[in-house]
């Protein structure tokens, strides 16, 4: 494979492979929280800034979602792929944020603080189709932050409703 093959993310995105990957990560951060092995954070943190450089493709939970969990959901419902991957970097600030502060700092609130945001936003995506960042990006759009031409096909993403 090729560096810019590698370096990719698809578009579209197929929203059940990315609901379940949200549902994994919801799985992960609560044993994190529950346990308190902050240690879950490394491959957590890994996971997010995986999937912001190359999609699914060196994700191990991508891999499980787009491979395993997704076919047997049914049909794909392909969604735009630039709003899925700015969540994804939303996630990976996040766990690179709370790495840092456990790991650096050895601060448990902050750390759980994040954490906790974590849970909270992989919920809403993996059981209500409830992008925070798709909303964020679409916000960005609308700001004139973000150009239409990275995502012509999404400017009305926030007006979605989940089916």
């Amino acid at each position: 494979m090729r560096a810019p093959e590698l370096f990719s993310f698809p578009n579209p995105v197929n929203e059940k492979a990315a609901r379940a990957v949200a549902g994994g990560v919801v799985v992960l951060a609560v044993v994190t929280l529950a346990t308190q092995w902050f240690w879950l954070l490394i491959p957590l943190a890994y996971g997010f800034l995986a999937r912001v450089l190359t999609g699914p493709t060196l994700s191990p939970l991508g891999q499980l979602a787009t491979r395993v969990v997704a076919p047997r959901l049914g049909a794909p419902k392909p969604v735009p792929g630039p709003p899925k991957r700015f969540a994804q970097g939303m996630g990976a600030a996040i766990t690179a944020a709370a790495v840092v502060t456990w790991f650096g700092f050895g601060l448990t609130v902050p750390t759980v603080v994040l954490l906790a945001l974590l849970v909270v936003a992989a919920t809403l995506e993996s059981v209500f189709a409830i992008c925070i960042g798709c909303r964020v990006f679409a916000a960005l759009m609308r700001l004139g932050v973000v150009p239409e031409s990275v995502c012509e096909q999404c400017n009305d993403i926030a007006l979605r409703q989940p089916s």
